[in-house]
């Protein structure tokens, strides 16, 4: 084996960010100290390499000089003190309004995994998505206009529309900040997802995009166009935090690990 000098190519300030909750959150559940393998900015940069490079749980715990085992309870531990401090949806939409934003984008993104064993009666699989081909898990998310994440939902099964993930975790809510004046862009797959959702006109089907009326041609022109640096969010998230590319923890993870992203993206200025 020949050992190697590396440099995690994230801002130092994130990794003391992490090792501070890290550290509160082992005073808060009563940890005596020097009972750990890792202190809390070792583990801290274990767990931004695996959000960071995708590495394996083995190798990182094998650089680290700890088990396996160890290496993945130091992970979800990590993943789940960074999940905590995830903004709620209603004090994003209360910020949102404080600091006059004029408009946020909703979409949604498979984020993939392994394949795993969860037949639904139909006898298809729950975390198998028919449109992207691929097991995973759906995660809604809203965006500035300027394409900056700002909310991240649970996960739902791939096999959940976006519609269907949407109205179980923030269309009721959206609902209200639209009639506060905070009304919310998102494409065609939120078609009939209710007042305050403005979604493009959909062609007849069969029939050509001239078919539609000129007017209604450049509202859908101008909705696509105002949505376009929104819907890169997602994208963002997933080419910083490489990990969101493909899952190998448990998909029920899906949710806490995109959540923990989306804190960690805040840290990088």
């Amino acid at each position: 084996m020949v050992p190697y000098a590396a440099t995690l190519d994230v801002p130092r300030r994130t990794a003391e960010f992490l090792a501070r909750l890290l550290a509160a959150h082992r005073r808060r559940i009563g940890t005596p100290k020097g009972s750990r393998a890792l202190g809390p900015f070792r583990q801290a940069v274990l767990v931004l390499r695996w959000f960071r490079e995708r590495g394996c749980v083995h190798c990182l715990a094998r650089d680290a000089g700890i088990s396996q085992a160890t290496g993945y309870r130091y992970l979800h531990e990590g993943i789940d003190v960074l999940a905590d401090q995830a903004p709620d949806l209603h004090e994003v939409l209360a910020r949102c309004r404080r600091e006059g934003i004029t408009h946020l984008i909703l979409d949604g993104t498979l984020i993939t995994c392994d394949r795993v064993a969860s037949v639904r009666e139909n006898g298809n699989d729950w975390w198998f998505s028919q449109k992207h081909k691929s097991f995973g898990g759906n995660v809604q998310f809203l965006a500035a206009p300027d394409g900056t994440p700002l909310w991240v939902s649970e996960v739902e099964p791939g096999s959940v529309p976006d519609i269907t993930a949407a109205r179980l975790h923030v269309l009721p809510a959206l609902y209200k900040a639209a009639a506060d004046g905070l009304p919310t862009l998102a494409d065609k797959g939120y078609i009939g997802a209710g007042i305050g959702i403005h979604v493009p006109i959909r062609r007849p089907k069969g029939r050509s995009e001239q078919a539609l009326h000129t007017d209604v041609r450049t509202t859908n022109t101008l909705l696509r166009s105002v949505r376009a640096l929104g819907e890169r969010a997602a994208a963002d998230l997933k080419q910083r935090w490489r990990t969101l590319q493909h899952i190998t923890l448990s998909p029920s993870r899906i949710g806490a690990i995109a959540r923990a992203a989306l804190v960690l993206n805040g840290t990088w200025k």
